[in-house]
């Protein structure tokens, strides 16, 4: 396989995890990104020249084509148009999840990218982990006979939670997307792609429930570094979280020589993530239940909780003659009948955060370069016909949410 040159449109965590990958079989020509520090330092480890960092998608895209192919890892209300214009100026698309805000510009993405027969990958990255991989080959080869139910929870975990879906970047719908498709879409993906089936019918249940001003403590402030009276005893603290854990630092952008310390408290003192949770903007859901049925009368219960501990993933699949669950460090299957053994696998070595989700980035980059190579955009895993059911069953749940919440 020949070196593919690469744009990348968005410059955050997630293009920086992509950049590192197959830089044999990659190269990152030029840099799209508003943020001038994250624009200068990818731009900088990818030796892309000045002449070739755009401040906008719309600038770039005024300049004749210079690569094979663009990664669009920009906030959610930034893919569908970027999308599009990248398809009609001839590049292919590997296109960070969710595809798009309404699923009219999904479709839409589909239909432009056939008729101009270009390939749109969708960075369903779990698909690859070795974990699910396991999973989807123990449901689809038939030792346990037929499936009946399935259950399903997402923890999302309060620190997510409280950084990204209250103080962060996917806070408000109408800038990103409902909570069930900008966190869930992974979710959803899985369920459809591990049962093979389509949704017939869907309910759901969900609301902002805690993160709001009327649960404030008394003695708050709106913001933790404001002389807040509960600041130590909150479980919610911007300081200890950032200040004192130095966790979720990703989106702070430090500049390189710039004190860590110094840095964090500026942010807590004026920018989004030392805001009091009680007193943000935020109007995504804080939990969700969806109840699924889908082809052959297979039922799927599926909960988003935000309020544990630790995060991750709980799955159970029910079959006529066994069994299959897991939490992505441990699967087990287990047999109604006496006379099979049951069989445990362990993923525990790909689990845990900054692993590249078990090698899985890994592997979407490498499928993405080698459908761009040959041709053949239905060899690749995650290619966008393949992600177009879990977004119109995420659509579908929020209109029934809201349906249902306004009786």
């Amino acid at each position: 396989m020949g070196q593919i040159t690469v744009v990348a449109i968005g410059a955050g965590n997630r293009m920086n995890v992509y950049a590192r990958l197959h830089p044999h079989e990659m190269r990152i020509v030029a840099v799209v990104e508003p943020n001038r520090v994250r624009r200068e330092q990818l731009a900088g480890q990818c030796g892309v020249a000045a002449e070739n960092c755009f401040e906008s998608w719309e600038v770039f895209f005024r300049k004749e084509k210079m690569a094979d192919a663009v990664f669009i890892c920009t906030p959610d209300d930034m893919h569908y148009q970027p999308a599009v214009q990248a398809l009609e100026r001839g590049y292919d698309v590997l296109l960070e999840k969710p595809v798009a805000q309404t699923y009219q510009e999904c479709l839409a993405i589909v239909r432009k990218a056939r008729e101009l027969n270009r390939i749109v990958g969708v960075c369903h990255v779990l698909r690859y982990h070795p974990y699910f991989k396991k999973f989807r080959e123990v449901v689809s080869d038939g030792r346990l006979g037929e499936l009946i139910s399935v259950n399903h929870v997402e923890f999302v975990g309060i620190e997510r939670m409280t950084h990204a879906f209250v103080r962060g970047l996917w806070r408000k719908e109408s800038e990103t997307n409902p909570m069930i498709l900008s966190k869930a879409c992974h979710d959803l993906d899985l369920l459809v792609w591990l049962t093979g089936k389509k949704c017939l019918q869907v309910s759901s249940y969900g609301s902002l429930k805690w993160f709001r001003a009327e649960n404030a403590p008394s003695g708050s402030t709106l913001r933790c570094a404001d002389g807040c009276l509960v600041e130590k005893e909150c479980p919610y603290s911007a300081l200890e979280l950032y200040y004192r854990k130095k966790r979720w630092l990703r989106h702070f952008d430090i500049p390189e020589g710039r004190d860590e310390d110094e840095a964090i408290l500026e942010e807590l003192k004026s920018g989004p993530y030392g805001r009091c949770v009680y007193h943000c903007d935020n109007d995504v859901v804080d939990n969700q239940v969806v109840s699924m049925l889908m082809e052959d009368g297979v039922t799927i219960n599926f909960s988003m909780d935000a309020f544990t501990r630790d995060s991750g993933r709980r799955t159970h699949f029910m079959f006529s003659h066994g069994e299959v669950f897991g939490d992505e460090r441990l699967l087990t299957v287990r047999y109604f009948h006496a006379d099979r053994q049951n069989e445990v696998y362990d993923f525990s070595e790909f689990s845990g955060e900054c692993n590249y989700h078990g090698g899985a980035d890994l592997e979407i980059v490498r499928d993405f370069l080698h459908a761009v190579c040959t041709r053949q955009r239905n060899a690749l895993l995650t290619n966008i016909d393949s992600s177009l059911e879990s977004h119109r069953i995420a659509f579908e749940i929020e209109k029934e949410r809201n349906r249902i919440s306004s009786v």
